[in-house]
């Protein structure tokens, strides 16, 4: 056989195995440092895959996707980014948990959709103040324009990102400001609702299990500050809370304040309440309400977590606080105390 026989029959070769026949699934591996845990899971809409990683914090897996170019999400423990795959991709992932959101980084085909939504995150972080909603009407206004002028430059100097992609998010970034005004508007609507409760006397819970026994009331702890969540075990924004009230309990233990969470459960959950608390070593002053909503209803909650803040005379001083997570949470409660 000849030099050019054999060149020929290798040619042939080659374009048979990489014929353009579209890819009906996804190649998506990488690597995280300092790791939450042993898996990682991606999560889209009716899709769930869960990825097994080894000792090294590497992972590999094939994706079998059932549409063509969709929005997933990628986490690792509680920690998580956004993804845009698509069939056809060949994505490799790179990040340390200990900078999670900074240190995002993908390569490979298909990667440059997946570093605009990384790299948009990031701006959402920056432009998105705690204070925004805060802010003066006209003020609102303006910055929200400014806002949404930002994002869409940084969609036109993005290249390479997916042509499907792009038209979505030009259109999300296109009704950003309508959807933040009417954000803006509700959050102001329910402050004006709740402000009316500001100064006057609290509604009052009385004997209310407690979970390390007998029950406890809202008289109890008069001549403290009280910090209320109202909770369910099935909820879950409230269950997402845990952690952040346990981190604050931990660091105004000995202050002059009690973290008092309210399970507003049915009866029959009652033992999951129990069982939740244990599991989840749950702090502060642990009460059951039981039948009786009647605390629920005189601070006219129809949402959880809702979150309350009572002075040492028993006045509301914010009968709809910020929670747990919110960072000015830990600052508000530092400054009541240090008065």
């Amino acid at each position: 056989m000849t030099k050019y026989s054999l060149l020929f029959i290798l040619a042939i070769a080659f374009i048979s195995c990489n014929d353009g026949t579209p890819k009906d699934y996804v190649k998506f591996s990488g690597k995280i440092t300092n790791s939450h845990g042993n898996e990682v899971s991606i999560r889209g809409e009716d899709y769930t895959k869960k990825i097994k990683m080894n000792d090294d914090g590497t992972f590999s897996d094939t994706l079998l996707l059932k549409s063509e170019g969709a929005f997933f999400t990628f986490s690792d423990g509680n920690e998580q980014t956004q993804l845009y795959l698509k069939n056809g991709d060949n994505i490799k992932l790179t990040l340390d948990t200990k900078e999670f959101d900074e240190t995002v980084i993908f390569k490979g085909k298909g990667a440059e959709s997946n570093n605009y939504l990384a790299q948009k995150m990031l701006l959402q972080e920056e432009l998105f103040t705690d204070d925004l909603f805060d802010l003066d009407e006209k003020v609102f206004d303006e910055k929200t324009t400014s806002i949404k002028n930002k994002f869409l430059d940084f969609l036109a100097k993005s290249k390479g990102i997916d042509s499907i992609l792009a038209v979505k998010e030009k259109e999300e970034i296109g009704a950003l400001d309508k959807m933040l005004k009417g954000q803006y508007e509700r959050i102001n609507e329910r402050k004006m609702k709740f402000a009316a409760f500001k100064g006057k006397k609290s509604p009052a819970f009385t004997d209310y299990e407690n979970d390390k026994g007998g029950t406890t009331s809202l008289k109890d702890l008069k001549g403290k500050f009280v910090y209320i969540d109202v909770w369910a075990t099935w909820c879950g924004p409230c269950k997402a809370e845990i952690p952040h009230l346990k981190t604050l309990e931990k660091e105004f233990h000995g202050k002059n304040i009690e973290f008092v969470s309210i399970s507003v459960d049915k009866e029959n959950k009652h033992e999951a309440w129990k069982k939740m608390i244990v599991d989840k070593e749950m702090g502060g002053i642990q009460l059951f309400a039981g039948k009786d909503n009647s605390f629920s209803k005189e601070f006219e909650i129809n949402s959880i977590p809702r979150f309350i803040l009572i002075d040492p005379n028993g006045n509301v001083i914010d009968a709809d606080a910020s929670r747990p997570s919110d960072s000015i949470t830990k600052e508000m409660l530092t400054n009541l105390l240090n008065n």
